[in-house]
């Protein structure tokens, strides 16, 4: 799985939407949409610290 997936996988999870996932990582909108879209790619440092964040905050469930 790459790294845009991976995000997909884990705002799907989390249940926001693009905007509310983008406000609540203080992230741009375009550079959410932009990784999601693989016209960019995400630092591989950031998706481990977001699916982290994601994690203990009891947002999503345990991850592999």
């Amino acid at each position: 799985m790459d790294s845009r997936e991976r995000l997909l996988e884990l705002r799907n999870s989390s249940g926001m939407s693009r905007k509310e996932f983008c406000e609540y990582f203080q992230i741009p909108y375009r550079t959410v949409q932009d990784w999601e879209l693989g016209q960019r790619k995400m630092p591989d440092y950031l998706l481990q610290l977001i699916a982290y964040k994601l994690e203990i905050e009891g947002l999503i469930g345990k991850q592999k």
